[in-house]
C-alpha cells in the first residue's frame, strides 16, 4: 500500500466501478482509478472520502486473492 497524505493528481483520475457491481445495492460498491504506477480505491458513496493507494504488482496480487475467493 502507497501512504500520501493526498493522492497526487485527483481531479485528473478516472474513477470506474466494477462490471460486478451490484446495480441494486449501491452501497456496496468500491472505485477505482488508475495512475502510473498507482492504483487507487475508494468508496463509491463517499467520493470525498478517504482513499487508498497500491502499488500495481499488490493491487493485481489482491485482485488475483479475492477472484479465487
Amino acid at each position: 500500500m502507497i501512504r500520501k497524505a493526498s493522492a497526487e493528481g485527483d481531479s485528473t483520475l478516472e474513477w470506474f466501478k466494477s462490471s460486478y457491481s451490484d446495480s441494486s445495492n449501491s452501497s456496496e460498491c468500491v472505485e477505482v482509478a488508475s495512475a502510473p504506477g498507482t492504483v487507487h480505491v475508494r468508496d463509491s458513496k463517499n467520493a470525498q472520502g478517504p482513499r487508498v493507494a497500491f502499488a500495481p504488482g499488490a493491487w493485481a496480487d489482491f485482485v488475483s486473492y479475492a477472484a479465487g475467493h
